[in-house]
Formats: C-alpha cells, structure tokens, sequence
C-alpha cells in the first residue's frame, strides 16, 4: 500500500526553537518528526512514500532524499501553491489505483499500520478515519459513528449550544480508495475534514477506527515537550498494539453516576463530584478508560439505543468539560427475562455481553490489544466482579452505588469511591513493602514449608488491601499463595453480650486451633462474617496444599504468640488516627449506621480494643504505615 505524507506545514509557532524549518523537520527528542514516521513505515513493510511538499520543501528533499536510506522509495509532490491538506493531491490521481495511506507529517505517532489496514479491508471502506477521544472535545471537530463504527455525522466547531456529542476525535491517519478523488476539485484550496469528508459520508462508506495508540501533533512549543518526554520514557512505543495494553474497566451507573436503578434520560445522568478527577488520572497513565455497563432499560423499554447514545453523550460531554475522556464504552442493552408488559421482545434475549459474563471486557480486549490479567474492574455489585473474574481482571469492588452489598465472594480489593480505587491502581503505595517481603521470601530456605506472613493491626488500616495486594503480586511472580483472613472468625453481633474484649470478638482461641489443623493438612471449614450485615453467611474452605507463600491477616493476630511462632515475617500496619477515624465513619456509613451511634462505637473501641491492638506493634518485624 503507497503512504501519502502531507508534509507542507509551516511550523511558524516553533520557529524560535526549531529555527526556519518546515513543521516536519523539527527536532523531537533527537529525530525530525518526519524520520518517526519513515522509519515506522519501513519497519512495517511500506515502501512507496510520496511527499507532499510546499513551504521550504527542498529541506525536506535534501533530508529524505530517494529514501533508500529508510529502506523506502521517495517521490514528491510539489504545490506550486498552498491547496490545503487535499486539494494537491488530485494531480496524482491517475498513479493511485489502488487504495493508501495518508499521513500528516506533523504528528508523532506510533501504531499497528498493518492491523488498521485489516480493519480497512474487513469493513470494506471507502475511506478509514482514525479516531480517539481527546481531553478538549469542546474546541475540536468531532466525529460520529454508529455501532458498525460507520461514520454518520461529522460536527464541526463551535458546537451548537445545549446539545451533547460523542468525544471522538479526526486523529489526522486515513485510508482511501481511489473513489476519494472524485470528492476532490481540482486546482481549488481543500481540507479533508472541512471539504472532503462531510460529503464522502453521504455517499461512500467511511468507517472509524477507534484506537488508544500514541498519535500527537507536536505543534505548539507545549505539545513538543510533552512529546518528547514520552519518546524518552518510551511510552509512545509501548502504547502501540505491538505491545499488550492495560485497562481499568469501570462499570457506570453506582461507580461514574448516581444509579438511579434506570437512567432513561440525559437529565438523569449525574456524574458524581469525583469522578471526572479519577477519569483525568487514567488519561495521564498507560491505562486505557474503557466503561462497561448493563442497559437493560433499552429491553424494558424505558429508553432507545438512541436515547442510550444521548445520555452517554452527555457523560463525555460533561468529562471533557474537565478535560478527562472515555477510550471507549461498551453496554448491553439486553435482558433475558421474557414475558413483562411494555418490554421490547427484541431484547429479551440471553446473551454473552450482559454481566455477569465477561463478553464486554473480551470484546474491548479484542479491539484494543488489551491484557486482561493486567488490568482492573471497578464496579459496584457481583454483576461487575464475577465479570472481571470471568475475564481474569483484578477486581475492585466501591461502596458507591449498591454499594457492593450484594457480593458473594470477596473482591480482590474494597474502596469507598472510584477516585480511592483509580489512585491506588496509579500509586502503588504499596510496592515498596512488597519488594521487602519478596526480598525476605527469596531468601528463605526452610524445606517443606510455606512462607508465612502475618498481618496485624487496627481496623480500617489497610490490612486486608496490604493482603491482597502481596498475593496479587507474588501471584504474578510464579508463586501459589493462599490468604486466610480472620475476619472469617469474627463473632456474628447477635452472639455478642457485649463483655466481650477483642480477642473474644475476634474468636482469636478458634484461630489459633483451626490454623493449627490447617498447616497439619486438615480443610478448615467457617462460617464466613458479613461485615455488612455483622451476621454469618456462607462457609469458607481453607486447605493447605503445599502453597508457596501463606498470609494470614486480621487485626488481633500479633497478640497470638503461637501465630507468632508459626510466622516467617510478621506485619503491623499503622495508619494516621485522623484519617483511620474517617475511613471508620464511612465504613459505618455504608453499613447504615447513624454518625451517633459511629462515633460511640468509635469511642467503645477507642478504650478498649485499640490500646490493645495498638501494644501488638511491638511484636511486628515490618511496620507500614
């Protein structure tokens, strides 16, 4: 396939860095923008190339040459005057028989070429556009596309007021039959997207291929820095699709918005406070923000498709007031019970997309390169998390929304928003305590017998995160690991006299004799504790069998000197008295506990079971704060 790069831009905003050079040989981080872009294209397999040159083109001549340098073939063409970014090109008409590559020789990019041509192919196109969101959809020319990923509507700026658009973004990379030129006049001033492409749409098929690669004009002395700090890190590579990306998958209604159990119009969409802060943060890292969410009110019907599309509209509409974007957002408007009044039969079907089955999350794997098992679900309800598991996410469970009461097995992780969940991911506060313990596992060499860790420490520290967070780590490392929790033991509050002392609540003589039996190879059977409800529910299996790295978590453990003795590393985690008061008035709070009754609960243990917990520091060998 010939690539056509449109390379005449001026560059006037970076003359007092670049000096008097044509855009595409400014300087970025060494390299001339240009040369990214041949050396990509000859990586790729792509041999013609033809230059469309204008402002001080025989630089760019002098720089390129016959391109066998580049292991290419160079031609050029050259505009006597400035005919915009399509105009010039009708004079090569008769040589383009066969469809190509266009590409704006003022962008940095690098991308899968060869799997945008499959697409090209399989869609049997007119014309391909590529296409992304972008953080400014308000002061940019947006597209729109249908669910074939057909291009319906282009909407130029300035937006009309009031009205809410799809954020997807003309990335400046296209490919073309040779039916473009017949939309081309010739000798007349043209761009593609003013000119060209409002009336291909209406006559050709043109499709959009939606893509989180690396493609940034570096037009402005803001952009080239930006630019340039991302070749040096290496992002802009490995944000291609010839490497496997990472995803944070988020749910909608209940973890983005207030759930109002069936938002069936845009006025119903209410984004909650933070939420655009955590998508900004996914934007700024190397994960793409990709939301999956069950509609079943479009099989209710309460609301269309198109309706559907309006209130998603909406949503980006208001992101990117804030400057944060979607990468993509699937939903599945189905359901598969039949037989209601009123309900649309069309979609009252079984399917594979409606969670709790993971059909959402492999379908954007598909499409966007993605690695499941390095990548995250954040939602509200089991729906979300049995779908993350289903895919072999990790998954996080918020106390927004439903609130996540509904799970019957625990969630990799629990916090109390989006922005709490996303800001962990990002961080990794924890990282750093892991490479200790990994570093004292490496050099333990008791035979026959697992690495054990013991974690203790006041509620609502972060034990159970610190847990999970090792065992997702060690995991990833090779190692098996099992994670007991005493939290399993906890006495259900309709047994309690209120005598008890923490040891008595936490059943810590139990724990002690049942993790006994269970590191002689007996399964230790409990009835687990429900934290919501304070009562027991379903029973928990635990069994040993020859893991590599055992944790045992739960805030009274340090004080059992036989747990103790069994430990390989023992760990208290400690967190500011402030901040711990606030993650326990938002626990209650989700529990529904009145903010009375919180803070006498608070004061109960304040008196008691923190002074005791608290003198367990002592018998840690890792304290994390």
């Amino acid at each position: 396939m010939k690539t056509i790069i449109i390379a005449g831009g001026k560059g006037t905003r970076l003359q007092h860095i670049a000096g008097e050079v044509p855009k595409p040989l400014v300087p970025v981080a060494g390299k001339p923008v240009l040369q990214y872009q041949l050396e990509m294209l000859a990586e790729q397999g792509f041999r013609e190339v033809i230059i469309t040159i204008n402002h001080l083109g025989n630089q760019i001549q002098q720089f390129a040459g016959d391109g066998s340098q580049f292991g290419l073939q160079i031609t050029y063409l050259e505009e006597t005057q400035p005919l915009g970014t399509a105009g010039g090109l009708k004079e090569i008409q008769k040589t383009m028989t066969e469809d190509f590559l266009v590409l704006y020789g003022d962008v940095i990019m690098y991308m899968d070429l060869n799997r945008l041509v499959n697409f090209h192919r399989l869609k049997n196109a007119g014309a391909t556009l590529v296409v992304h969101p972008n953080d400014h959809p308000y002061d940019s020319d947006l597209v729109d596309i249908d669910k074939e990923n057909r291009v319906t509507t282009f909407h130029p700026k300035p937006h009309q007021a009031g009205m809410y658009y799809r954020n997807l973004v003309n990335a400046a990379v296209y490919i073309f039959s040779p039916q473009v030129f017949d939309f081309i006049k010739p000798n007349e001033k043209q761009d593609f997207g003013k000119d060209i492409f409002p009336k291909m749409v209406e006559q050709i098929p043109v499709y959009a291929y939606n893509t989180t690669e690396y493609l940034k004009d570096m037009g402005t002395p803001d952009r080239l820095g930006s630019v340039e700090a991302d070749i040096t890190s290496g992002k802009v590579k490995r944000k291609s699709y010839f490497y496997p990306q990472r995803a944070i998958f988020l749910d909608r209604d209940g973890v983005l918005n207030e759930d109002t159990d069936f938002i069936k119009s845009p006025d119903e969409m209410q984004l909650f406070p933070f939420t655009s802060e955590a998508v900004k943060r996914i934007n700024k890292s190397e994960f793409a923000s990709i939301v999956v969410t069950n509609q079943s009110a479009v099989a209710r019907n309460l609301c269309s498709e198109d309706e559907l599309r309006i209130i998603h509209n909406k949503m980006e509409t208001e992101l990117g007031a804030e400057r944060a974007k979607l990468d993509a957002i699937y939903y599945c408007p189905h359901h598969p019970d039949k037989g209601f009044e009123g309900e649309n039969p069309l979609y009252k079907i079984e399917c594979e997309c409606r969670k709790p089955k993971a059909g959402m999350l492999l379908q954007a794997a598909s499409e966007f390169n993605i690695s499941l098992p390095d990548s995250y679900m954040i939602g509200d309800t089991d729906r979300d998390k049995e779908a993350g598991k289903l895919a072999g996410c990790v998954t996080i469970g918020v106390r927004t929304g439903k609130g996540s009461t509904d799970f019957r097995s625990d969630a990799d992780f629990m916090f109390d928003d989006v922005l709490q969940a996303v800001n962990f991911i990002l961080d990794e506060p924890l990282l750093p305590h892991f490479n200790r313990l990994n570093e004292l596992f490496q050099q333990s060499s008791a035979p026959n017998k697992p690495f054990v860790i013991l974690i203790g420490g006041q509620a609502r520290s972060g034990k159970s995160t610190l847990g999970s967070y090792l065992k997702i780590k060690f995991k990833k490392r090779g190692q098996s690991v099992l994670t007991v929790k005493a939290d399993d033991w906890i006495m259900p509050a309709g047994n309690r006299t209120g005598k008890e002392n923490v040891w008595d609540r936490f059943r810590l003589a139990d724990f002690e004799k049942d993790m006994y039996a269970f590191f002689n190879n007996d399964t230790v059977t409990v009835n687990r504790y429900d934290s919501k409800t304070r009562e027991l529910r379903e029973k928990s299996i635990y069994q040993y069998v020859n893991q590599d790295i055992v944790i045992l978590e739960g805030a009274p453990l340090l004080h059992s000197q036989s747990l103790l003795n069994l430990a390989d590393v023992s760990v208290f985690v400690e967190l500011d008295e402030t901040e711990r008061k606030k993650r326990f008035d938002r626990f209650y709070g989700w529990k529904g506990f009145e903010q009375e009754k919180t803070d006498l609960l608070y004061n109960e243990r304040l008196s008691e079971e923190f002074k005791n917990i608290q003198q367990t520091i002592d018998s840690a060998d890792i304290v994390v704060k």
